[in-house]
C-alpha cells in the first residue's frame, strides 16, 4: 500500500505543474476578444505582446495609456493599450488613394457584410474626386464600421490625419478609456 500511495504522490507532483502550465495560456487567451493581423490579441495583455515578438520602433506612455508602433514593410501598426490591456490595433497604409480604399472596403464587405457608413463630407463633395479632395483638405472623412462579433468592431477610415487606416477596437475597453480620459492617446 505504501508503494501505491508513493506512486500516486509522485504522479500528482508530475501532473500538477503540467496542468497548471496548460491552463496558463488558456487563461491568458480568455481576455482575447479577437486575434487581429495574425499577431495582436485585442483585449489582451500588452506585456504578453512585448514578450513574444520584436521590440516596437516607437513606444510612448501617457498616464495609463501606452502606444507601441511596429513597422511591417511599408505599413505601420499602432497598438494602443489602457491599463495594460490592448483596446485598439491600427494598420496605417502608405499612399492613400481611392483605389486602395475601395480594395480594402470590398475585402471587408465580402468578409463582414455591408457594414455601416459613418462618413462625413461637406455638401459639395458629391463625387469620389470631390470627396478625395475634401479628405486631403481635412474637410471630410470616409469611415465604414463593421461589427463581426460581440465585444469588438472594425473601422476602415480615410482621413487627413491618419491617411488610410484599418482599426480593430475592443468596444468596451475603448469606451472605458474614452470616458476616463476624453479622446485618449
Amino acid at each position: 500500500m505504501l508503494r501505491l500511495r508513493g506512486w500516486v504522490h509522485w504522479r500528482a507532483l508530475i501532473l500538477a505543474p503540467t496542468l497548471w502550465l496548460g491552463t496558463g495560456p488558456a487563461m491568458a487567451e480568455d481576455a482575447c476578444l479577437a486575434r487581429v493581423l495574425d499577431r495582436y490579441c485585442l483585449g489582451g495583455d500588452l506585456t504578453a505582446l512585448r514578450a513574444q515578438g520584436p521590440p516596437p520602433v516607437i513606444e510612448q506612455t501617457q498616464g495609463e495609456h501606452r502606444a507601441l508602433v511596429y513597422q511591417e514593410g511599408p505599413e505601420r501598426i499602432y497598438v494602443l493599450s489602457y491599463r495594460g490591456r490592448i483596446y485598439k490595433v491600427v494598420r496605417r497604409y502608405p499612399g492613400a488613394t481611392q483605389l486602395r480604399f475601395e480594395e480594402l472596403y470590398q475585402t471587408l464587405r465580402a468578409r463582414h457584410g455591408a457594414g455601416e457608413d459613418r462618413s462625413e463630407f461637406p455638401a459639395y463633395a458629391d463625387t469620389p474626386g470631390r470627396r478625395q479632395a475634401a479628405i486631403r483638405r481635412g474637410e471630410g472623412r470616409a469611415v465604414h464600421v463593421w461589427r463581426p462579433a460581440e465585444g469588438w468592431h472594425v473601422e476602415l477610415s480615410w482621413t487627413r490625419e491618419m491617411g488610410l487606416a484599418l482599426a480593430y477596437l475592443a468596444t468596451a475597453l475603448d469606451a472605458e478609456q474614452r470616458a476616463a480620459n476624453g479622446a485618449g492617446l
